[in-house]
């Protein structure tokens, strides 16, 4: 199978049909071998019901269904496990990401080597207090931190070669930072397309301004996992040992000066360098063992899945056109 189209989705009951005819009409005029796989985050209206109506007609839409709203990384996590194609590519379902883009996307990753593209709304039709220049700043501080030059983290869409969906694992809210995930599993052959942004049809963003507070805390997730997530003991035992070390030569300072240069002081525990060595010793000690059971923890812990699925449709002749 050439593509896999993977598409995260919550209450988008009145564009999907639409989407569905955009992406179907495009695949057939390029003669892709392709599946369309519609994740269902938890809607609450007939979305669910839309996609299984397009499944009973055509064999190549597959649909997943949470039992709830769990969020797009999550859902993008079950659609990537589902894919099957060569070239997966991910986009929204609100009619802002156009399908045309999807030849050229994977021609780039199939003909030109590319690893991933990411999609840059380099003109955008957000509000730009709302949405443009908090996008703005959130893209520049993840490029000076990851050192990945993209210009749009956040845009859904994205074509990957097949490789990389099945070796990253998506989960709490690092859907913005897949590139970043990418790139730190070995893929380094990250590129970016400039393409087409429309402005929402139907309904309303599902994403307020506290996703930018996210991105900038996941940001920093991402920076210290991808730096010590695999050795935590390479930064908690360098600080705790550096700050024991402190406390440590503290003491021995106050041990010398009680017991050769001023016996007749005053008592060690009534001087402040005293409470210094004594927190420093012990938040020395905690960081060291914070390491410590990090390197433990990594090395026991089970992988699984933070959201549960209520349907699947797949059907497995996929061989059928519309």
């Amino acid at each position: 199978m050439q593509l896999s189209i993977v598409i995260p989705l919550l209450n988008e009951e009145e564009s999907i049909k639409e989407l569905y005819d955009w992406i179907a009409s495009v695949m057939q005029s390029n003669r892709f071998l392709y599946e369309i796989i519609f994740v269902d985050d938890g809607s609450t209206d007939q979305s669910w019901n839309i996609i299984e109506n397009l499944s009973n007609r055509n064999p190549k839409v597959k649909g997943i269904r949470f039992f709830k709203n769990y969020g797009k990384s999550q859902a993008l996590h079950a659609g990537f496990k589902m894919a099957q194609g060569d070239v997966v590519i991910t986009m929204d379902a609100d009619l802002q990401d156009n399908p045309e883009e999807i030849p050229e996307l994977y021609h780039l990753i199939k003909n030109d080597g590319y690893d991933l593209i990411s999609g840059w709304k380099k003109k955008r039709y957000d509000s730009v207090l709302a949405k443009n220049l908090p996008s703005k700043l959130f893209n520049w501080a993840a490029r000076k931190t990851s050192k990945v030059k993209l210009h749009d983290f956040n845009c859904g869409l994205k074509a990957y070669n097949h490789n990389v969906i099945k070796a990253i694992e998506v989960s709490g809210e690092m859907h913005r930072y897949i590139p970043v995930l990418a790139k730190n599993a070995g893929f380094d052959k990250i590129g970016e397309k400039v393409v087409q942004h429309q402005a929402r049809k139907y309904g309303t963003t599902k994403f307020g301004m506290e996703r930018f507070v996210n991105g900038f805390l996941d940001l920093l997730t991402i920076w210290f996992v991808s730096k010590f997530g695999k050795q935590p003991m390479h930064l908690f035992g360098a600080l705790g040992a550096l700050v024991f070390l402190i406390g440590f030569s503290f003491s021995i300072y106050l041990g010398i000066d009680k017991l050769f240069l001023n016996p007749t002081g005053r008592l060690i525990t009534s001087r402040p360098q005293f409470y210094i060595a004594l927190s420093c010793m012990v938040i020395g000690t905690q960081l060291f063992l914070a390491g410590f059971l990090g390197e433990l923890f990594i090395r026991t812990k089970k992988t699984s899945e933070n959201y549960k699925i209520a349907e699947i449709l797949a059907q497995k002749n996929t061989e059928v056109s519309d």
